[in-house]
């Protein structure tokens, strides 16, 4: 959805209709995930991708049909179909696609809260006796929008709310599609080290958003880290009230200084964080695991945190170090979404 959003604001405030698309299921070698998403204007521009260029040009159609209907369809293509041929999924795989009007008003709110790195979720109602897409539109148990009937409408928010991945369910007679789309996924390095400065260049290649934690303004300055999201300079404790840990976030303790690394360690245990991980050798993280058990960390909490932190590979530089770490980070993020 992400990708959507210079064109979906641009298409919005020039007052143009927009169809959205969803991947609702895929079987084989479908080449796109489940909750992909596509734009349709009315002027049959588009945005995004629900498979990698094989059925686009169909569902393209399909979204101009669906803004002349005002309401929604679930599209089929695969191998049993004589359209697969056409489209290009006649290698074994099987797409379903539901395209539908986007109310744009429920855009609009949904997208001021995904531009403000918050969790958003879209139900979409599939089948049943209407299908229109942005049933519901949630954010961190927020209603943003919902054309549901009221006696639905708390169900299905914690019903989403709830959703870790893209799902289909049953809320009363009708089928609905549930698409969570959590921030974006940002790594958090806490002390502005030698090895974090090479760290925030390889998340920027990675696309990942970058935030550096130090109350020391020497280690983390601007000259140092120019390129980083946020900079903040406080405690980990004032840190993560300021930009709390979430489910998109990674954290990386890299100053070397217990004061500043074992905070910040316990509070990434207590959130949600994908990865944990602590710069340091073994001797160095059996003393860490001592000092933390010894401050009430179970050890259950204790044995997600990844020290030495990253990949094997030999590492030696900061920037090999940084490398090691950023594909460990990958690695845990692709497991989790």
């Amino acid at each position: 959805m992400r990708e959507l959003l210079p064109d979906l604001e641009q298409w919005l405030r020039a007052g143009q209709r927009v169809a959205l698309a969803q991947v609702v299921s895929t079987w084989g070698s479908a080449p796109r995930p489940v909750g992909s998403f596509m734009a349709v204007n009315e002027a049959g521009e588009m945005a995004g991708s629900v498979s990698g260029g094989c059925v686009e040009g169909a569902v393209v159609e399909a979204a101009l049909a669906s803004l002349q209907r005002g309401s929604g369809e679930l599209l089929h293509f695969g191998v049993a179909d004589e359209t697969a041929w056409e489209v290009g999924l006649a290698c074994g795989g099987s797409i379903e696609v539901f395209v539908a009007p986007l109310p744009a008003e429920a855009a609009r709110a949904a997208l001021a809260h995904i531009k403000a790195e918050k969790d958003v979720g879209i139900g979409t109602r599939i089948a049943g006796d209407k299908a229109a897409l942005g049933g519901m539109f949630v954010s961190s148990n927020e209603l943003l929008y919902s054309d549901f009937d009221d006696k639905l409408n708390p169900r299905a928010v914690e019903t989403l709310a709830e959703a870790p991945l893209p799902t289909r369910e049953k809320l009363g007679d009708a089928e609905f599609f549930l698409n969570p789309i959590a921030p974006s996924p940002t790594l958090v390095m806490v002390g502005g080290s030698h090895i974090a400065i090479a760290l925030a260049q390889v998340a920027q290649v990675a696309q990942f958003r970058s935030m550096i934690v130090d109350p020391r303004r020497v280690f983390a300055s601007k000259a140092r880290f120019p390129g980083v999201d946020q900079l903040i300079h406080a405690w980990p404790g004032e840190a993560f009230q300021q930009a709390p840990l979430n489910r998109s976030s990674a954290l990386a303790t890299l100053s070397h200084d217990p004061k500043i690394d074992d905070p910040a360690l316990i509070a990434g245990l207590e959130s949600d964080a994908f990865y944990v991980g602590a710069l340091g050798s073994r001797k160095t993280h059996a003393k860490r695991l001592t000092r933390l058990a010894e401050a009430g960390v179970s050890a259950e909490a204790l044995a997600r945190i990844h020290s030495p932190i990253g990949v094997e590979i030999g590492a030696l530089t900061p920037e090999e170090i940084a490398v090691a770490v950023m594909a460990e980070v990958i690695g845990a993020f692709r497991e989790t979404s």
